[in-house]
C-alpha cells in the first residue's frame, strides 16, 4: 500500500524514532529527504546495519545549520516538501527558525511532527529510550531492556500523527503540527501493570498457569492458552483436567521446546533467545 505516493517527507531527526518513523512513511510511498549533522548520524556508528536498514533508498544530505548558507539549502527542500520531522528540544528548533510558529510564517502548507522526551516543560529535560522506560516503571533492575520501546512506539505515533496531519491538509484544512512525547509513550506502555494485568499476581504475570513460560527438557515454552477452547485443548492434549503451574513445568519438562512448537493450533511456541538478522554482522 503505498498511500502516501507524491508526498514528501523531510527527516532532521537522528539516532532511532524518526529514522524510524521516516522509514515507516517511506514504506507507505513517501519520498523521504534525511538531513544529518555533519558528522553524521551517530547511529552509522553504533549500529551500522540498522542505519543503512532505515535510511535506504532515502536522499541522505548533511548540513550545518547553524551555517546560513546550509539553512538555505534546508529552505529550499522545506518549500517543496509535505511534512518537516524532528527530534530536537525546542530551543535547539527555535534557534533554527524551526520552531513552530516559524515554520507557519516561512512555509504555510507544511505540517510537523515534533518527537520530544517529554511533554510541555519537561521538552528542554535530556533523556533517552532507558530513561524513559526507568520513569515509567518498565525495567527491573541490573538488566537493561531488550527492545527500545519507547524509541519504537514514540516512531509509530509520530507515523499516526503524521498521517493525521496529511490527511486534514489533503481534505483542505490548514497544515498542522504534533508533539508526540516519548516519555508518556512509556507511561502507556507501561498500562498492563499498573492495571494489574501483567503484576506477578496477576493473569497475564504469572498468576494463570496457561500464560507464562515454561522450561523444557531443551530451551523454554511459552504458552498462551488464554482463550477457553485453547486450554481445552492443551487439558485435554495433556489428559489433565485442571492443570497447576507445577503440573505444566513438570509436563514441558519432558520434551524439547521445538518439540513441543509442533503441536498445532495451540498458542505455544519455543522461546528465541535472540539472535542478529542473518547476514548482519555486530554493531561497531
Amino acid at each position: 500500500m503505498r498511500a502516501l505516493d507524491g508526498w514528501h517527507i523531510v527527516n532532521l531527526a537522528i539516532n532511532l524514532p524518526g529514522p524510524w518513523a521516516a522509514a515507516r512513511l517511506q514504506q507507505l510511498g513517501a519520498r523521504v529527504t534525511k538531513v544529518e549533522p555533519p558528522d553524521g548520524d551517530p547511529l552509522a556508528r553504533i549500529c551500522p546495519p540498522w542505519y543503512a536498514h532505515l535510511s535506504a533508498e532515502q536522499r541522505v544530505l548533511r548540513l550545518d545549520l547553524k551555517a546560513p548558507p546550509e539553512r538555505e539549502r534546508l529552505a529550499a527542500l522545506l518549500d517543496e516538501a509535505d511534512l518537516l520531522l524532528t527530534a530536537m528540544r525546542p530551543r535547539a528548533l527555535a534557534r533554527l527558525g524551526l520552531d513552530w510558529a516559524g515554520l507557519q510564517r516561512r512555509y504555510p502548507r507544511l505540517c510537523q511532527v515534533a518527537i520530544v522526551g517529554a511533554a510541555g516543560a519537561q521538552a528542554e529535560r535530556p533523556g533517552h529510550d532507558l530513561t524513559y522506560q526507568a520513569q515509567a516503571g518498565l525495567l527491573t533492575p541490573p538488566a537493561l531492556p531488550r527492545a527500545l520501546l519507547a524509541d519504537l512506539a514514540g516512531a509509530e505515533r509520530a507515523v499516526s500523527a503524521a498521517l493525521a496531519l496529511l490527511l486534514v491538509r489533503a481534505r483542505g484544512g490548514p497544515a498542522g503540527y504534533a508533539e508526540v512525547a516519548l516519555a508518556d509513550t512509556a507511561r502507556e506502555l507501561a498500562a498492563p501493570w499498573r492495571y494489574g494485568l501483567t503484576q506477578p499476581d496477576g493473569p497475564l504475570g504469572g498468576g494463570w498457569p496457561g500464560y507464562g513460560l515454561y522450561p523444557a527438557r531443551v530451551g523454554w515454552v511459552a504458552l498462551a492458552a488464554l482463550e477457553p477452547r485453547f486450554w481445552q485443548r492443551l487439558t485435554a492434549l495433556l489428559g489433565l483436567s485442571a492443570p497447576t503451574h507445577a503440573d505444566l513445568a513438570r509436563i514441558f519438562a519432558t520434551r524439547d521446546a521445538a518439540a513441543w512448537a509442533r503441536e498445532r493450533d495451540l498458542p505455544l511456541v519455543a522461546v528465541e533467545e535472540g539472535t542478529r538478522p542473518a547476514g548482519e554482522g555486530a554493531a561497531s
